[in-house]
């Protein structure tokens, strides 16, 4: 198995080599040069598998036995999710109009970033290990990535972390999840800016190649295939467990609602869908609709500005995993992604091909959600329920129950037809408690865990990002002075 890249312009790599990488040396992403094929029978055998099975047997598809033994890779994986709080790792809650949540936020944070992120940290220390190198990992979080981050690799002498925080645009539990972390290996900074402001010094950095190489820059957002390659793993789980029965032929369809912000998550179902798992998939998006806008009309262009929503983590107008994607239906079409992805980093504003468009209208529906939107469906959840939502998760139900309304409202039978016999299975990134703004917005109390209670008494570290200030020359000089200690 080798990685190439979405832009053609690298040399093809393995596991390791796309393991250490943020982007390819020639700004596009890696991505698998095959994707495995998997015949009914093998889906049949993996539907009895647990959660934490399934996400061996899918690594052991993308990472080789010679890189990786396969009883290495189980330890390493069971090792990732030894400290998650529920026996299952994830949870499917089967609730009131057919909603089915998926709760994926059973880690340390409380955010789905942990189960790909616990994983990719025991990656990374057995290379490290292995191969007695030291890494500079550096982040960008619009909320939830920055702490799970730092979770996998904190206190692990052969890495140092350098993650930027939107100030401001993230919620307080959040920011003391990242900043309450007082690891010698841990370096936190408050920009003020906002998602997509804080990318732009990361990418400079990876850009400057010969910096990059004498530090060993590597990048823990979803820039990075170990990632995607986890969280292939959710919707094969989804699919198992609301799928109806596995003993008809055709296997029956499932659809999977994907709450989406730089397009991670919904590029891992692209995957698994081309892997041979029947899903239908619906990338859910708040009002940073870029996705929505590019999958019902093929404009791929950004707004005028970033909107700050109660889905704060969703804030994002540059989905950079959209290059995966699109590279993914152009038949891997490398020099088609380059030239289209170069002309949106010119213009910012990009018009799919007839015929891309046309196949990302196939693989991928699509709706927005307001605010208000994200609120009703909190407060009707709850009401229906007495199950909290967290605003990211509400996008999906918002969804939910706007095709369940419309059918009861038009009362088709091929409505009713497609609801009821087609299940539906909501992914939900992140716990309700750590967004009590938007909790008390929708009229609810928030029942808070003791160790998210606990972080406000914690001691806090972080550097501020002006406005104005270089960042870029500012980040350098810290990775420079740490690397000298």
């Amino acid at each position: 198995m080798e990685y190439v890249s979405t832009r053609g312009g690298a040399g093809a790599v393995d596991f390791e080599g796309a393991l250490f990488s943020g982007y390819a040396p020639d700004g596009g992403l890696f991505m698998p040069q095959r994707i495995p094929s998997l015949d009914g029978d093998t889906l049949r055998r993996w539907s009895r598998l647990s959660y934490r099975e399934l996400v061996k047997e899918l690594c052991s598809l993308f990472i080789t036995a010679e890189l990786v033994p396969r009883s290495t890779l189980n330890d390493l994986i069971d090792r990732a999710f030894s400290r998650f709080r529920h026996k299952d790792v994830v949870h499917l809650s089967r609730l009131k109009d057919r909603l089915n949540v998926l709760e994926l936020w059973h880690g340390v944070t409380y955010a789905f970033k942990d189960l790909s992120l616990s994983c990719t940290g025991q990656f990374l220390q057995y290379f490290l290990v292995k191969k007695q190198k030291h890494v500079t990992i550096l982040v960008g979080t619009s909320g939830d990535t920055g702490s799970s981050a730092i979770e996998s690799v904190r206190g692990q002498k052969n890495m140092d972390i350098f993650v930027l925080l939107p100030k401001g645009f993230c919620t307080q539990i959040q920011e003391l999840q990242m900043t309450t972390v007082i690891e010698d290996n841990v370096h936190v900074f408050a920009a003020h800016g906002n998602s997509d402001e804080i990318d732009e010094p990361i990418k400079e950095l990876f850009a400057d190649v010969d910096f990059a190489r004498k530090y060993n820059l590597m990048s823990l957002n979803s820039v990075n295939w170990s990632r995607i390659m986890v969280q292939i793993a959710h919707h094969f789980y989804a699919y198992f467990q609301c799928a109806p029965s596995l003993d008809t032929t055709p296997l029956p369809v499932v659809e999977i609602v994907v709450p989406t912000g730089g397009g991670g998550n919904i590029t891992a179902g692209c995957i698994a869908q081309k892997m041979g798992l029947p899903i239908r998939l619906v990338a859910v998006v708040n009002s940073n609709d870029i996705i929505h806008r590019t999958v019902q009309h093929g404009d791929f262009s950004l707004s005028e500005s970033v909107k700050a929503t109660l889905a704060s983590a969703m804030d994002i107008q540059e989905p950079y995993n959209m290059e995966r994607i699109l590279w993914l239906l152009s038949g891997s079409d490398s020099h088609l992604t380059k030239t289209l992805m170069e002309r949106f980093s010119v213009s910012k504003s990009l018009k799919l091909p007839e015929d891309l468009h046309r196949k990302l209208s196939e693989t991928l529906h699509s709706c927005s959600a307001s605010d208000e939107d994200i609120v009703r469906a909190m407060q009707r959840c709850w009401e229906e329920n007495c199950y909290p939502l967290c605003p990211h998760s509400a996008v999906a139900a918002h969804y939910h129950y706007l095709q369940t309304d419309r059918a009861c409202l038009r009362q088709k039978p091929s409505c009713f037809s497609f609801l009821f016999s087609t299940p539906r299975c909501c992914l939900a990134p992140a716990s309700a408690a750590k967004f009590q703004d938007a909790l008390l917005r929708a009229g609810l109390v928030p029942q808070l865990p003791p160790e998210i209670t606990a972080l406000t008494a914690m001691e806090t570290r972080s550097t501020p990002l002006e406005q104005g200030q270089d960042w870029t020359q500012t980040l350098r000089e810290w990775i420079e002075a740490t690397a000298q200690r």
